[in-house]
């Protein structure tokens, strides 16, 4: 009997930590003469996934930030590109607002602090922002905003997981609170002598975690996230030796050796006087050949000459980069700084795709926190807070000038066409050219006014306006003489 194929009741038992029953699986594909499938002793059977949480090894997380450039570009690259076009306020405030907003954000650093937060939540898995509000110096009690004053806002305070922050055992409750089923108090400590030096309301403080995780996991953590690192470790170390091989291999490129009679019995029967005489005679060689280019040997020595060949390296240490950038989430081009090339290029279908991973990363992540701090900076910076505040995110592609002019020729044209069906009015097809300003910087000098005067006009009443002979004809029957 060459071999069979069946399924059978195979029972696995999860680990006894779990405190779970064993699954009982019903179709399991086995093979035991082929050693093929569950239960066999096939290599593909030996693979285990063993939970390792690298995210609490601090001091490989550091290290790998500090000795490999690899890391601090996985780490740094995807929140600069988040911030990078900055938000935009939505809001019908006027221009000198804006300009008090955008004064308050460079005198507290607040990008800087946004990017630092990021970057040590993406790293070790967790980082928080404590909210300083001038006047509101006992941050145990919640944050109350009709005691933030103007010019009270002084920044963030960005502290990692592992600097002196803590998140307390008791969560909050309340469904309608954000941070619902967080924690509802931190505790800063001082590392070296672990004396308290605050405790922290929840609604002070921002959070940026690391890769999500499910919910028992993410208890231990202590309510973090997972490092970015974590998924990322393995492609790296492969990447690392691929690298560090294809390098090593440079020093055998070009091997020479020589063949000599009797080698083996003078290195095993010659005494030590004579062994050491032979190995500077090799030094003495190798010095000559280093510096003349030419080796002396004894007539009927015989000199061999070897080169390596490095054909299929590139292709082998390219796949194992894609790899790494696959788990980073990072086109090639952005994560090791190299331009497309060849077959297999990662060009713009691969940064469109991305694009969409930050657009998403923006509105999931970066949102929530803006959001929480606009109406701080817009007590601080102006005092009260507009009932239409929000915030809008620009497209992260900037098109050329000829990719500009482009959609504006071909937006303006379709906007011209419903007007001239009469399908628009006025006003909404300059409210329509006046949106493409967003997109293509044209067209924002339309005033609300010109919007409000072209209100019903449509372009059936511009043609009638125009014509000089409207109104003056008597309507007559075909055939009919007008008799006036």
């Amino acid at each position: 009997m060459e071999g069979y194929m069946s399924k059978r009741r195979n029972t696995r038992h999860v680990r006894a930590d779990t405190k779970q029953a064993p699954a009982t699986t019903m179709d399991a594909f086995s093979n035991p003469i082929a050693r093929l499938g569950y239960g066999t002793q096939d290599l593909l059977q030996a693979t285990q996934y063993p939970l390792t949480r690298m995210t609490q090894n601090y001091q490989l997380l550091t290290s790998l930030y500090r000795e490999n450039w690899i890391v601090q570009n996985i780490i740094e690259t995807i929140p600069g590109d988040m911030v990078r076009k900055w938000y935009t306020i939505q809001s019908n405030v006027a221009p000198e607002y804006i300009d008090d907003m955008q004064r308050l954000e460079r005198k507290v650093h607040l990008r800087k602090s946004l990017l630092e937060g990021m970057y040590w939540g993406r790293l070790y898995g967790g980082a928080a922002g404590i909210i300083m509000i001038r006047g509101q110096d006992d941050l145990s009690l919640p944050l109350d905003y009709g005691l933030v004053l103007p010019g009270c806002f002084l920044g963030l305070m960005i502290l990692d997981r592992w600097s002196g922050i803590y998140p307390e055992l008791g969560q909050v409750t309340d469904p309608s609170d954000q941070d619902f089923g967080l924690p509802e108090y931190y505790t800063i400590r001082d590392e070296e002598s672990g004396t308290l030096i605050s405790r922290v309301h929840h609604s002070r403080v921002l959070r940026f975690a690391g890769r999500e995780l499910p919910y028992n996991e993410k208890i231990a953590e202590n309510y973090w996230g997972e490092s970015e690192l974590e998924a990322i470790y393995n492609e790296l170390v492969k990447r690392d030796n691929v690298s560090a091989n294809i390098a090593s291999l440079t020093f055998r490129a070009n091997v020479n050796y020589m063949e000599t009679d009797s080698l083996d019995q003078m290195l095993a029967t010659s005494n030590a006087e004579a062994q050491r005489r032979f190995w500077h005679t090799l030094q003495a060689q190798s010095v000559i050949e280093s510096n003349f280019g030419t080796r002396l040997v004894n007539k009927g020595d015989v000199m061999h000459n070897t080169q390596y060949t490095f054909t299929g390296l590139p292709e082998v240490y390219d796949r194992v980069m894609m790899d790494v950038a696959g788990a980073a989430k990072t086109p090639v081009t952005k994560l090791f700084g190299r331009s497309p090339a060849g077959m297999n290029a990662t060009g713009e279908s691969d940064m469109n795709n991305y694009y969409d991973y930050i657009d998403g990363l923006r509105e999931n992540q970066l949102r929530p926190i803006l959001e929480r701090l606009l109406p701080i900076m817009a007590l601080s910076a102006w005092g009260i807070v507009p009932d239409d505040l929000g915030i809008d995110f620009p497209p992260l592609q900037t098109p050329d000038s000829n990719e500009v002019a482009d959609i504006v020729e071909k937006k303006t044209q379709a906007i011209l066409a419903s007007y001239q069906s009469d399908l628009i009015d006025a006003a909404t097809a300059l409210k329509e050219l006046k949106a493409l300003a967003n997109e293509t910087s044209m067209y924002n000098t339309i005033s609300d006014e010109a919007i409000e005067q072209a209100k019903g006009r449509t372009y059936s009443d511009y043609k009638v306006m125009q014509d000089p002979m409207a109104g003056l004809t008597l309507p007559s029957t075909f055939g009919e003489e007008v008799v006036e």
